[in-house]
């Protein structure tokens, strides 16, 4: 029997280079349409070069990020784990997404999401995540008698994690960056002290997660 004082957590989620890869495919996609080079660093600034070596400005650079995600979503695939990690999730926990995308995106992320069997409800946001996670815990975070449930976080960019820590600080928060050849040169928000862990496989990133659960829940 359940235990009715067990409170069902909630995991609040991102999606690229947590669930689904990206970096590796605009690279590509960069390098085979429009013969531009990518160097994988801390950022996009300066990153991005033309065939002559010319660095681009910040504004080509978003420019480009929006047209991959206009017609390129469909070469993602899965961090290795992703979709296994997500369904046992889902089976201890109320699990959503919250993605940095315009508004206008949310239908193709959730379509995109739907193609790998996930079925889980969509946020978009852009800038800092901090408020987009707080109006989240507002709306799903309590429970029917009114207790604040167990929140947990996973992201794989360090400025979202110092965002949460500043706005709804009690969230457990994970720094997961899934591409292997961008977690080097990310900045890691547990070395910060504003995530408790920082996990780049769903091979350990999973149990901890589930250890925290159960000790929260």
């Amino acid at each position: 029997m359940s235990n009715p004082n067990r409170m069902q957590p909630l995991v609040i989620t991102d999606c690229d280079e947590v669930l689904l890869r990206m970096v590796y495919h605009f690279r590509a996609w960069l390098r085979d349409h429009h013969e531009i080079t990518m160097t994988v660093s801390s950022n996009f600034s300066g990153a991005l070069r033309h065939s002559d070596g010319r660095v681009l400005e910040q504004a080509e650079v978003w420019r480009l990020l929006g047209g991959f995600f206009d017609s390129e979503m469909h070469r993602q695939d899965e961090v290795p784990g992703a979709i296994d990690a997500i369904r046992t999730l889902n089976s201890h926990a109320e699990v959503v997404v919250l993605t940095n995308l315009n508004d206008e995106r949310r239908e193709d992320r959730i379509h995109q999401l739907a193609t790998f069997g996930i079925d889980l409800p969509v946020y978009t946001n852009q800038g800092p995540k901090g408020p987009a996670l707080a109006r989240i815990v507002e709306e799903r975070g309590y429970d029917a008698q009114g207790r604040l449930r167990p929140v947990f976080f996973i992201d794989d960019l360090a400025v979202h994690h110092g965002s949460v820590a500043e706005t709804v600080p009690h969230v457990t928060r994970l720094h997961f960056v899934g591409e292997p050849e961008v977690a080097p040169h990310t900045d890691c928000a547990f070395t910060a002290g504003h995530a408790h862990a920082r996990i780049d496989n769903w091979q350990q990133a999973l149990p901890w997660l589930l250890d925290r659960i159960k000790e929260q829940a």
